[in-house]
């Protein structure tokens, strides 16, 4: 056991900065970056018509964080593991003695460090909003803390669809499409829909594994213990099957 948590933070440390270092050598973080920025200003400010409204918060700026995050963190994370296929490297990583376990978990905190750094230069309109009125900052605080852990989320899904085919492109649109169901489930539309044909209690069942049912606990500034577990439960869900994935991949490569 000590040995495998030895491999495992070896994992750790060497798939994390060498995945941070390869996300920053390209285009790619500066890219997301920038245009996360620019079209979260954009909904936030525009789309959601927030000087019309006369209220000082931040609910139009988290309302668009689980649809931004469904199209761009799958981005984010597709090149985690197909591209070591692409470029030739995955039987050598594999090969290390390290645990997969580490490997994954590495890969998955670098995407999350940038996603991370993304949603903290967004900071400068909680400043706004505090210039403009008095929002209740301790319901704002929450809301980025949970925002940052449901990005988790959404980059575990990714990671995971990374390690089960070889294409980025097609990584990124299953990522795309398991995000989706994840974010849909919640929507009250498709509630409708369901509760209509299966029952009101099939609805609130599927409401439950919606990220929006539980990220919407954090924007009305409650802290429910199980909207957490919901959130990190999902993170090791997708890790493992990452890892499940990965090692079957390395069992059909010997």
């Amino acid at each position: 056991m000590k040995q495998w948590a030895r491999d495992t933070l070896t994992g750790i440390r060497a798939s994390y900065g060498r995945e941070l270092r390869a996300y920053f050598a390209t285009p790619l973080a500066y890219v997301f970056i920038a245009t996360f920025l620019m079209l979260i200003g954009f909904f936030t400010w525009e789309a959601s018509s927030f000087f019309d409204t006369g209220t000082a918060d931040l609910q139009p700026f988290f309302y668009w964080h689980p649809w931004l995050y469904m199209i761009f963190l799958p981005a984010l994370s597709m090149r985690l593991w197909s591209d070591e296929t692409a470029a030739g490297t995955s039987e050598l990583l594999l090969s290390l003695p390290v645990s997969v376990t580490g490997l994954a978990a590495g890969k998955l905190l670098a995407a999350w460090t940038v996603s991370a750094l993304a949603l903290l230069l967004t900071c400068p309109m909680w400043l706004t909003v505090n210039y403009l009125g008095t929002p209740d900052n301790a319901a704002i605080l929450l809301s980025y803390l949970m925002s940052f852990i449901m990005a988790g989320a959404y980059l575990s899904i990714g990671a995971a669809m990374s390690s089960l085919v070889t294409s980025q492109v097609l990584a990124y649109v299953i990522g795309v499409v398991a995000a989706f169901l994840f974010t849909a489930a919640g929507w009250p539309m498709v509630l409708g829909a369901v509760s209509s044909a299966l029952g009101t209690g099939i609805g609130e069942l599927v409401a439950q594994f919606s990220f929006l049912t539980h990220f919407e606990t954090a924007e009305r500034g409650v802290l429910e213990v199980g909207s957490l577990v919901f959130f990190l439960g999902v993170i090791a869900l997708w890790l493992a099957l990452n890892v499940l994935w990965v090692n079957q991949r390395r069992s059909t490569a010997r």
